[in-house]
């Protein structure tokens, strides 16, 4: 009987033993991990709010003490995804369109969080004398939108709503810069822009909007990142998001610095980026993607491909991240 009791105490601190190595090389793993993040690569746009307040406040570069932060500037999101892909950034920021078009494109990206913008963000502008006045007149019309961006559904909806197909009008593929020359040039009709260059424009006063995009529902924009990333870093993915969160609240404490920050980032005056900043709401948080936003972003992989804008369907929640 001494014996047998022997065998299990015997047994059981063995059992023991190796759960603790077992404990200890878990929390050894997981410590390996969370330092294993040298450098946070971060793409941004000038007009993306919250990224370029943390760059100026170094938001990042406090919550990584021990990681160096490099910031990258695109001129819109199929850049800044282009640049996802290739691996030049962890992490960026887009509108709801551009990603569509990089998953068709078997592009490696996953949702990481979202967030809802002001529903003013998006107008279609037309010079001042147009003789464009309605929807139905756009027919046949020349307008300009940057290929892949969020302006490119917001036209597709702007199409639904004027009983119109993308064979009814002629798209000129421009950059926001290039679509503000040619419509003072007069080489093209009518431009599908985003803030704060639809601001600009409205303050400008040289232009008219045929339709904005508060007649249309909520308009998300989200936070990328790729799977290999979010696999290898799922406490600096959160960290990422409670960062842009902290941000936010920033901003609402701070709304005349945050102003200056636009200003000074898109080189645009401070009554435009003031105009920009009263359409945003109070609080614009980083959530995590749940099934109303995820159903929202497949109506749009739908639309595409049954309007074969994309070369290939995409399912949505097969490229979201879950948080550990």
């Amino acid at each position: 009987m001494k014996k047998i009791l022997a065998s299990v105490a015997a047994i059981s601190l063995s059992l023991g033993l190796i759960a603790c190595d077992q404990k200890n090389k878990t929390t050894n793993q997981e410590q390996v991990s969370e330092q294993s993040l040298k450098q946070l690569n971060i793409g941004y746009q000038k007009a993306a709010l919250k990224l370029i307040v943390a760059k100026k406040t170094q938001a990042f570069e406090q919550a990584f003490p021990n990681v160096k932060v490099e910031w990258k500037e695109f001129p819109a999101g199929p850049q800044t995804l282009e640049a996802l892909n290739v691996g030049a950034i962890d992490f960026g920021y887009t509108g709801d369109t551009p990603v569509i078009f990089a998953l068709s494109a078997n592009k490696p990206i996953d949702y990481l969080g979202y967030e809802i913008n002001s529903k003013s963000s998006h107008d279609l502008l037309v010079p001042k004398n147009s003789t464009i006045q309605n929807l139905a007149d756009l027919k046949g019309k020349r307008i300009a939108l940057t290929k892949g961006s969020s302006a490119h559904y917001f036209v597709a909806q702007v199409l639904n709503k004027a009983n119109l197909s993308w064979q009814d009008i002629q798209p000129i593929w421009l950059t926001p810069a290039d679509a503000r020359a040619a419509l003072d040039k007069g080489s093209i009709d009518a431009w599908a822009v985003w803030d704060p260059y639809a601001s600009a424009a409205a303050l400008k006063g040289d232009t008219r909007v045929i339709f904005d995009s508060s007649q249309l529902h909520s308009v998300y924009s989200f936070y990328l990142s790729t799977p290999q990333f979010l696999k290898a870093h799922p406490k600096d993915a959160q960290k990422i998001v409670d960062t842009l969160n902290a941000t936010d609240e920033w901003i609402k404490a701070h709304p005349q610095e945050a102003i200056q920050i636009l200003a000074e980032s898109t080189g645009i005056d401070r009554t435009v980026a003031e105009k920009v900043l009263s359409k945003r709401p109070d609080t614009v948080q980083t959530y995590y993607l749940n099934d109303a936003v995820i159903k929202d972003q497949q109506k749009i992989a739908d639309l595409f491909s049954e309007l074969k804008l994309i070369p290939n369907p995409v399912q949505i929640n097969e490229h979201v991240w879950k948080k550990q």
